[in-house]
């Protein structure tokens, strides 16, 4: 990737917030779910989180989401026909844009047409998967870039050790605790859960230890990581392996890495509206443009999550739960949200060029 300083933001605007951003709010909420638990005792505290939390999804989770389509389809047919992508990263762009929402739309209507609660849970599953693979690669994308703004470059054998540490944290979460299949609830429809081997546990949790070493490794001598290790250790540890530490907490997580994501899309979009207003394009301002991207994510956000699937499911009970529908779409769009990224905030991708802005000042 190029840089552009020219892009650079006001220097003011890039501390404080961009530490609570990229993942520094979260111990900040660990002390306040000691305060309100304490105040308010855990049933009332627990009731005015995930009240708050459910509520403010609305805002910020679902438009998490439904960005990434906005980002993802935009000047669809040079990527995915013309030019703007190498012919390996078109062939990423076309499996993950048209192979893998094709072979989703397949099973979950197979699954609801046949009313097949087993293929219903694979699907949930394979969500719940892949959920900690995308915030731990989220949180691996973090410390590369920001650590790449503060000129702290990663060798390839540095980039490895941080990323095996990141998938070992994810395997370790998923592993753990020993699961012997249990019949679990999402989204108004039960699902059985597939049983784990009772050594995978114990072997998970071997190999992200053994991936600590290298880890401090790879970041030694390296200073003015703040910012980007805060990010990286919430995603692995915070967000993934110690997810249900705190039965407060554990409501804010995902708001916690949809603010993450939406801080990049940020500063990747705002990039390039305040380079697209310049000459010789002379385009729409840029705060107009952010704006329009936040109502469109906004609105789809609302239509993908609350207004299709309660259209669809018409408040009627059937054989799979009063909300399949609902639920189908919410593990479609959470699967195919993880690809999609997987080939947005690639290194390849021309528009990342967007991100290397000169921050030589920040922590």
């Amino acid at each position: 990737m190029i840089s552009a300083p020219s892009l650079a933001l006001p220097l003011p605007q890039r501390g404080l917030a961009e530490f609570l951003l990229v993942g520094g709010l979260t111990p900040l909420l660990f002390l306040l779910s000691w305060l309100l638990r304490e105040s308010l005792g855990l049933d009332d505290a627990e009731l005015a989180v995930g009240f708050t939390f459910f509520y403010g999804a609305h805002l910020v989770n679902d438009p998490h989401f439904a960005v990434s389509y906005l980002l993802f389809y935009e000047d669809v047919r040079a990527r995915a026909f013309g030019a703007a992508f190498s012919s390996g990263q078109r062939v990423r762009y076309w499996l993950a844009g048209f192979v893998v929402p094709l072979c989703l739309l397949a099973w979950a209507g197979y699954a609801l047409l046949t009313r097949c609660l087993p293929a219903f849970g694979i699907l949930i599953q394979l969500m719940f998967w892949l959920v900690g693979w995308h915030y731990v690669k989220q949180g691996f994308g973090v410390l590369m870039v920001l650590g790449a703004q503060r000129g702290m470059r990663f060798s390839l054998r540095e980039r490895q050790a941080v990323l095996a540490h990141a998938l070992c944290g994810w395997l370790y979460a998923w592993a753990n605790p020993h699961d012997p299949g249990r019949t679990l609830e999402e989204k108004g429809v039960l699902y059985a859960t597939f049983a784990h081997p009772r050594w995978l546990e114990p072997l998970a949790l071997a190999l992200l230890l053994a991936t600590v070493p290298p880890l401090v490794w790879a970041l030694r001598g390296k200073r003015r990581l703040a910012t980007p290790l805060t990010g990286f250790l919430c995603s692995v540890w915070a967000w993934s392996i110690f997810s249900a530490l705190d039965p407060l907490v554990r409501y804010a997580i995902p708001a916690l890495h949809s603010l993450q994501y939406l801080y990049f899309v940020w500063l990747l979009k705002g990039s390039e509206a305040r380079e697209r207003e310049r000459e010789p394009w002379f385009e729409t301002a840029a705060p107009a443009r952010l704006a329009r991207l936040a109502l469109c994510a906004l609105a789809l956000g609302w239509l993908l999550f609350h207004g299709l699937p309660g259209w669809l499911d018409g408040g009627k009970k059937g054989p799979l739960g009063p909300t399949p529908w609902f639920a189908a779409l919410y593990a479609f769009v959470n699967i195919h949200h993880y690809f999609m990224d997987s080939v947005l905030w690639r290194r390849d991708n021309p528009r990342m060029r967007y991100l290397q802005m000169s921050t030589r000042e920040l922590p």
